[in-house]
């Protein structure tokens, strides 16, 4: 496994109440809801970003507002074709 290391302003803490494990898991799990919304991971690869299994990958897309459904409709599919 890899790591990233960042600097955050201790602010940043205070104003989500949030210790730094907690930060942790928002900010992997915000990362890859928002990576899985733009189809550039799938649901299995997202949880593992997240480190979470997939059904609570899942539910946290949900509290995130993020559809646990990809839709790649193109024109043809829309009935604009």
């Amino acid at each position: 496994m890899t790591m990233i290391a960042f600097d955050l302003p201790d602010g940043a803490f205070a104003a989500l109440r949030k210790d730094p494990r907690e930060m942790e898991s928002e900010l992997r799990m915000a990362a890859a809801a928002k990576w899985y919304e733009l189809g550039l991971v799938s649901q299995e690869r997202g949880a593992e970003i997240a480190g979470l299994t997939r059904l609570d990958f899942m539910h946290g897309l949900s509290r995130l507002g993020v559809s646990p459904f990809q839709e790649d409709l193109d024109e043809d599919e829309m009935g604009n074709g």
